[in-house]
């Protein structure tokens, strides 16, 4: 075995993420560690339930609890420190400060490993207190950020994410990943499909719920509109939207048993930058088989492109690129074509893999002037 090469069996890993349900990444962090885990000698899985609504006592609560869990992985061999982290997570940020150890992240929100790093329940509870604590101090934060990835590897889920970090942090080590498709059972084609298109995910400012009363204007009378997820049956009542609510298993195979389509309207206009995060409501679909239209922001560049995807400039055009679709079967199945190679490329062992790659090639140590105590 070469000086640079790391045997993961050997070796233990302390795996840092938001809880599942706390967050998208909770959930995904769930299913990656199922699939990585067995590679290494152990794993301690360490995760952060006040994610989204953290007080600064519960971050440094947080961040010396992982710091004395390193510490004791490290004093029994060799360690791999490896988090999760996400545009408003503020402990799996903080706590990721370590020294003396090999660390490595999944930025999930690229370019930035945390947008917000002082977004506190408290801060958060006021839009102008948050926007005055983080808006003209970018300068600063950008440059601690820079300090902590400087000789880091880091993943980010597309190829324009991982050109982002390079760019704003260009003596980090960012690594192009894949968000894994998970598997789902095979449903009935989307062109044998109900005549209905669907909104799924946690709904928040940015995710396009706001238009549903726009789209369904804009559609013909006869195509229903489906949303699901996390508050979706908070939503609204109107006619011709169903209002599915949070769905699990079963459950989330029939809602997309009963659409065509899935609609991705992210539209982010961020005042701190443009972000290149992947879209977990967009594996979840293709694990269904189920094409998207999507509005062509940020790394839904990468989506269209890949194929299964059809793409817009703008909300202006999404009912016009549906409308051209959804009763056309010929066009359905080309897309589901696509679908089901980027499903097959996307499956968790192929994208897993990059990180056991890179893993097992080594990571650096970041052995500045400070050490785990």
């Amino acid at each position: 075995m070469g000086p640079d090469v790391v045997d993961l069996a050997r070796t233990r890993l302390v795996y840092v993420a938001p809880a599942a349900g706390r967050s998208g990444v909770g959930d995904y962090a769930d299913d990656f560690l199922t699939e990585v885990a067995p590679h290494f000698l152990d794993v301690v899985d360490y995760r952060i339930e006040t994610e989204g609504a953290e007080t600064a006592r519960e971050v440094l609560a947080h961040a010396r609890r992982i710091r004395a869990l390193v510490k004791a992985s490290s004093a029994q061999g060799p360690t791999l420190v490896h988090f999760e982290q996400s545009g408003g997570s503020l402990s799996v940020f903080w706590a990721s400060l370590l020294r003396g150890v090999t660390v490595t992240a999944t930025v999930h929100d690229p370019p930035y490993p945390v947008w917000w790093p002082f977004k506190t329940k408290l801060v958060g509870r006021h839009r102008l207190l948050h926007h005055a604590v983080h808006y003209p101090f970018r300068v600063v934060t950008t440059a601690l950020q820079r300090r902590v990835l400087r000789g880091r590897t880091v993943f980010a889920l597309t190829t324009m994410g991982a050109d982002s970090i390079r760019r704003n942090f260009p003596r980090s080590h960012p690594v192009a990943a894949r968000i894994f498709v998970p598997a789902r059972p095979d449903l009935t084609p989307p062109s044998e499909r109900p005549l209905a298109v669907g909104l799924f995910g946690h709904v928040y400012r940015g995710k396009g719920f706001d238009l549903i009363g726009r789209l369904r204007e804009e559609l013909d009378a006869d195509i229903d509109i489906r949303a699901a997820g996390r508050g979706t049956a908070a939503l609204p009542a109107m006619d011709g939207v169903t209002l599915v609510g949070e769905v699990n298993g079963p459950d989330e195979d029939r809602f997309f048993e009963s659409i065509r389509l899935l609609l991705v309207p992210y539209s982010k206009h961020n005042p701190y930058g443009k972000a290149y995060p992947a879209s977990s409501a967009v594996t979840r679909s293709f694990a269904y088989g189920t094409p998207i239209v999507c509005i062509t922001e940020g790394a839904l560049v990468e989506t269209v492109e890949r194929g299964g995807a059809v793409g817009v400039d703008g909300v202006d055009d999404l009912a016009a690129a549906v409308l051209a679709v959804v009763r056309d079967s010929a066009r359905l199945d080309d897309l589901t074509r696509q679908v089901e190679a980027v499903r097959r490329a996307d499956a968790m062992t192929h994208c897993a893999a990059v990180f056991l790659d890179a893993w097992s090639a080594g990571a650096s140590v970041d052995a500045a002037e400070y050490s785990v105590r």
